[in-house]
């Protein structure tokens, strides 16, 4: 039987896609602590949904390779997509930032991704290594902002998420924003299952907002059903894993317990 294990502290989007799984014949079942119950590490083929932490314990004892975006995807996206400088640093470097800027960890949700007022607001090397990545970005307002859940280089769910930079969830997502998704994935560079977001700029303009693992991000009003396709994709069995996604394949470490 397929099993799609979920992390501790299941989520919104993680109840719908545990009652989704189930009712499509599969084994979904919430960890009660972030590891894989011994009676389920058998089985197989696996998935699973949940955050960086997660995903480094239970992905080695599934055999499930997860999928994600390059760490300097943005860096490399033709200017009109971005509207802003974007570059992908190391922590040290981004520590001697002397201007506002809107600084996050590409993937691990490390420090909170936000804008800061320089780069003394960090992490100091107490805390993280000194080479781990930072991405900085120019600050941009955005009017709205939209998830794009996409397969195979197309849109398979989305949603609006924020206004103004305030959460403000809805289904309704106009022809626009996928016009504008369509030129950033014909760019290339993402695995065959990711998460985009983009946004409205206050000047109407158009611009990415972020990339993201589609296996640690939320659905806010997405479809659940096509979610979990997404979701299923982007962390499942190595020996399934599509030759062109093998350089999207996040590492999987040794769990000394």
């Amino acid at each position: 039987m397929t099993l799609l294990m979920l992390a501790p502290r299941i989520n919104e989007t993680g109840l719908q896609l545990l009652t989704r799984a189930r009712h499509r014949g599969l084994r979904a079942h919430t960890a009660v602590r972030w590891e894989v119950p011994a009676g389920l590490a058998g089985l197989r083929p696996a998935h699973l949904y949940g955050g960086p932490l997660f995903a480094d314990v239970a992905a080695g004892v599934l055999d499930i390779l997860p999928l994600e975006p390059p760490a300097d995807w943005l860096t490399v996206l033709p200017a009109e997509l971005l509207t802003r400088r974007v570059e992908c640093t190391s922590l040290a470097e981004a520590r001697r930032l002397r201007r506002p800027a809107f600084l996050k960890p590409p993937v691990d949700k490390l420090f909170p991704a936000r804008v800061y007022p320089d780069g003394s607001g960090l992490p100091g090397p107490d805390a993280l290594d000194d080479d781990t990545l930072v991405l900085v970005s120019d600050v941009v307002a955005f009017a709205s902002e939209y998830r794009l859940f996409v397969l195979d280089g197309e849109v398979r769910a989305a949603s609006r998420y924020a206004v103004a930079g305030s959460l403000a969830v809805s289904p309704e997502v106009g022809p626009d924003v996928l016009a504008f998704a369509a030129d950033v994935l014909a760019t290339g560079g993402l695995p065959s299952a990711v998460v985009v977001d983009v946004g409205r700029l206050d000047d109407g303009g158009w611009a990415v907002v972020e990339a993201n693992p589609a296996w640690a991000s939320g659905g806010y009003a997405c479809d659940p059903d096509r979610v979990l396709d997404v979701v299923l994709r982007a962390a499942g069995p190595a020996g399934a894993l599509a030759p062109a996604d093998l350089g999207y394949a996040r590492p999987v470490p040794e769990v000394v317990r």
